[in-house]
């Protein structure tokens, strides 16, 4: 590790911070449906939006309605790109004559990318036509992206309204975050990646002649585009197979930089807008304190394993950390810091494979996704994962002062923790039920490509990442296949959906409810007591439920290492 490292992460978190709360009250005057400076703009194209659709964006809807207009504009989205994906090969602006997917390859993406998730089981540039890439994926991008954001506004209002049936208007809240969020700052970050070097052409491709005189074909397309919204919507589907760590998609440190920060911004920003939406902003910094704590302890575990490197080369005297897999123009700490924010966020992008990792290095990334986006989360998924493990938490809580637990003025009964515990329950139940299937039948053994636990350890990130909508992958697991596709896909849906209708049932059953006046009886849900407690509920009800399956992968293959061991 060098103090180089150590700044560009204390750096990354100083910028981070100081955005937090400009980009929370942006995100707060979309939550509250007020007029933000670019309405003199963009006001008319979004009433004339409801007019064509037919929406009143005042229609308060409850939970349940809120839910099935989520789920329909969901599968409708999915079947669209499900049928450009198969149609492919005779839709225009392919101009390197791709044929269709098949239906498998096709079902994957489709729900893999609806589902904010963007598991790739191709490479992009090799399969993927312009018109797929811009009409069929990049959509997604802004809309599942979109999407989250409202459903974490839902959450809000389940905690900040009182006596009320509804919790605002799905269609209201997904057209503004679109419209007067996440569209024009795309177009500027757009702008700027095209500046340091990012392709957005229409073409398919370019003829260079390397230095030794060989001709090679260079992929092209409209590269910056989707790259902007890609890491803004923390939804990590790469054009390019090799994803960030490729120079169009990724130039240089300073585009390195600035998407981590972009991966994050809004997640970071959607905690004060919690704390101001119940009137009480500490509560929103009391959050952002655990997930951020959860989060270096990571990026110190992965810069110190990737720093240290592999003894079993140092005893063949090869010196250093371990460089396999990473960018030389990022070096490690880039690389490290790279992958704890990726998985910390569900984003899935990486610059980095983590497949090449160290044991350790590699545990944590997969230890992030399995604690269920809660570190800091998918743009709005991050907030409202988290928000369940608080429900969780109060409850503990509850429990130990004697009182009927309380949350920002909400008593958390029964009902609530039930469902809460339902949601949480999802993951551990498909990633371990589906990787113990894959690991116990032909089908499943014949996708990874190491032997002994590293080859567990593949199949079971897999798993985690699609359940936990992430999208990074351990590479070296061969998941193209009707197996993989399949089961993958059924898991990104799970781990999508299962997990916000409970959530929304919460927010219904907490609007409706009369606020209660903290006593001296509540236990304080702003100081460092409850960070602690917040980040204990999690690692505890979170990580301890995967720990045996993190035993047989990387804490068996970190052991094989140190003793010299291959497979």
């Amino acid at each position: 590790m060098t103090l180089q490292g150590w700044a560009l992460i204390l750096a990354f978190v100083a910028v981070l911070l100081a955005l937090t709360k400009p980009v929370g009250m942006w995100l707060f005057a979309l939550y509250e449906g007020r007029r933000t400076p670019l309405h003199g703009v963009l006001g008319p194209i979004e009433r004339g939006f409801y007019r064509l659709a037919g929406i009143d964006p005042t229609a308060e809807q409850s939970w349940r309605r809120y839910a099935v207009h989520m789920l329909i504009f969901n599968a409708v989205l999915l079947f669209f790109t499900y049928a450009i994906l198969r149609l492919q090969g005779g839709l225009p602006l392919n101009p390197l004559g791709y044929p269709g997917l098949s239906a498998d390859l096709s079902f994957n993406t489709a729900v893999s990318f609806a589902t904010n998730t963007n598991w790739q089981s191709y490479g992009g540039e090799s399969t993927m036509s312009n018109l797929s890439q811009m009409l069929g994926l990049t959509i997604h991008n802004f809309l599942s992206a979109a999407t989250g954001i409202a459903l974490a506004f839902a959450l809000f209002r389940g905690f900040a309204r009182k006596n009320a049936r509804g919790i605002g208007n799905f269609w209201a809240d997904v057209t503004r975050v679109t419209l007067y969020l996440l569209l024009p700052v795309s177009i500027v970050y757009a702008l700027f990646l095209i500046g340091s070097g990012v392709p957005q052409t229409l073409s398919g491709s370019v003829e260079a002649t390397t230095l030794e005189g060989a001709k090679q074909v260079i992929a092209l397309g409209p590269v910056a585009s989707q790259e902007a919204i890609k890491m803004l919507g923390t939804n990590g589907g790469g054009f390019f197979n090799a994803n960030s760590a490729h120079p169009f998609e990724n130039p240089n440190a300073i585009t390195n930089f600035v998407q981590m920060l972009s991966i994050f911004v809004i997640g970071f920003g959607l905690t004060w807008t919690f704390g101001k939406a119940v009137g009480n902003t500490r509560q929103g910094w009391a959050i952002l304190a655990a997930m951020l704590t959860i989060f270096l302890i990571g990026v110190t575990i992965v810069y110190a394993q990737e720093a240290a490197g592999n003894p079993m080369l140092h005893g063949l005297g090869v010196a250093g950390g371990n460089m396999e897999g990473k960018e030389v123009r990022f070096g490690i700490a880039a690389s490290a810091l790279f992958s704890v924010v990726t998985t910390a966020a569900s984003c899935g992008a990486v610059n980095a494979m983590h497949d090449s990792f160290t044991a350790l290095g590699g545990m944590v990334p997969l230890f992030n996704i399995q604690l269920g986006e809660v570190v800091v989360g998918g743009v709005g998924a991050g907030i409202y994962g988290f928000l369940l493990f608080a429900i969780l938490a109060v409850f503990v809580a509850g429990l130990m002062v004697g009182r009927t637990p309380e949350y920002v003025g909400k008593k958390i009964e029964a009902r609530e923790v039930k469902l809460a515990v339902l949601a949480i329950a999802v993951l551990p139940l498909i990633i371990l039920g589906f990787t113990a299937i894959a690991s116990v039948t032909q089908a499943g053994l014949a996708g990874p490509l190491n032997k002994g636990p590293h080859g567990f350890s593949e199949i079971l990130y897999a798993f985690t990442s699609a359940t936990g909508n992430n999208g990074s992958a351990f590479a070296g697991l061969s998941a193209n296949t009707p197996f993989y596709n399949g089961m993958l896909g059924v898991a990104m849906w799970i781990g999508r959906f299962f997990v916000i209708v409970p959530m929304l049932a919460i927010a219904g059953g907490l609007a409706a409810k009369t606020p209660v006046a903290q006593t001296a009886g509540s236990f304080p849900t702003t100081g460092p007591l409850w960070t602690g407690l917040l980040i204990g509920i999690v690692l505890v009800v979170g990580g301890l439920t995967f720990l045996p399956s993190i035993a047989l992968g990387p804490v068996a293959d970190h052991l094989a290492m140190i003793r010299g061991q291959t497979f």
